[in-house]
């Protein structure tokens, strides 16, 4: 048989998300936003001796090097998308980037508990002008990164021909540099709010105590990234109701399923491999057609053994 006889049995392992090319475009602007940003904030907190300016800067480079991390796993996902080393594409590389984006979320988290407990223990002059100031700026700018980073698709639903909803399986390389984002951005509203009472009322200690309460909430954040990556990371059976929509599709005139393994290969696609116990067997195009319409069912293998009734005994 000729290769090129084969190319209709063929298929690519493409299983990027559908906005990839948008997400890509616009965590790299983001990226540059907060460079500029951490760039300026050194320089000026360096040449006006503002060491709150200079934290802030050294602070904002940390979530630029998490969303930089975001950013490559895009391009490096799309470059080698066709590349046939990964069995299944490149789809799982942006949980990968969310993983890592995660675990310095983390110690992002950990690091304002730190200075914070400092804080409280040995409390420093504040000036609260400029502080605000610069809490009021990274605001701004983390509120327009949030903005661009926004996933339109996190929340939609589509139905399969059963007229079952399925959720879509958001993108989690997007969402970690969303929650950078967010993170900082929520870390300078405590930290308005917190300088605003200590200025007003001489409640110095508030401002630690709110910059521990930011950690805690970074920290959570961050579980919940590890913890929805990860299992993507490992295979785990991807939630929803997508395994029994296949048993209940494949499952009729006899035909019974005894294994079945459903696990995410990219953001919104999802690979299957299923064993079909029957007595009447039939290709495995005909088992496959069954499953037409189920959403982000991406990637198929069926293999089908044939159990004889009438004698007792079943074989491949």
């Amino acid at each position: 048989m000729h290769d090129h006889m084969l190319d209709k049995w063929t298929h690519d392992h493409v299983f990027l998300g559908e906005e990839h090319a948008r997400n890509e475009r616009r965590t790299f602007l983001v990226v540059g936003i907060t460079i500029a940003m951490m760039i300026a904030e050194i320089i000026g907190g360096t040449l006006f001796g503002s060491m709150a300016l200079l934290a802030d800067g050294w602070h904002m480079s940390t979530h630029a090097a998490a969303i930089g991390i975001a950013a490559c796993a895009y391009r490096y996902a799309r470059s080698h998308a066709h590349d046939p080393r990964f069995s299944f594409g490149t789809g799982k590389l942006g949980e990968l980037a969310a993983f890592t984006s995660a675990v310095v979320l983390a110690m992002v988290a950990l690091g304002i508990a730190y200075e914070s407990v400092l804080r409280i223990t040995s409390p420093q002059p504040i000036a609260y002008a400029e502080a605000i100031g610069i809490a009021v700026l990274g605001l701004l700018v983390n509120l327009a990164c949030a903005w661009l980073l926004r996933d339109d698709h996190s929340h939609h639903h589509d139905h399969d021909h059963d007229g079952k909803a399925h959720a879509h399986h958001g993108d989690n390389n997007l969402r970690a540099a969303y929650v950078h984002v967010l993170a900082d951005a929520a870390t300078s509203v405590l930290a308005i709010v917190a300088l605003l009472l200590a200025r007003s009322f001489g409640w110095v200690w508030v401002d630690p105590l709110v910059g521990l309460i930011g950690a805690g909430v970074i920290a959570s954040w961050s579980i919940g990234l590890m913890r929805d990556s990860g299992a993507v990371l490992i295979d785990v059976v991807p939630k929803g109701d997508q395994a029994s929509a296949i048993r209940k599709r494949l499952e009729i005139a006899g035909d019974r399923v005894s294994d079945l393994h459903v696990w995410q290969i990219g953001p919104g696609h999802q690979s299957a491999i299923v064993t079909i116990v029957t007595d009447d067997p039939q290709p495995a195009a005909f088992y496959k057609a069954r499953l037409a319409g189920l959403r982000s069912l991406s990637h198929v293998t069926i293999e089908v053994a044939h159990c004889r009734h009438s004698d007792g005994e079943c074989g491949a």
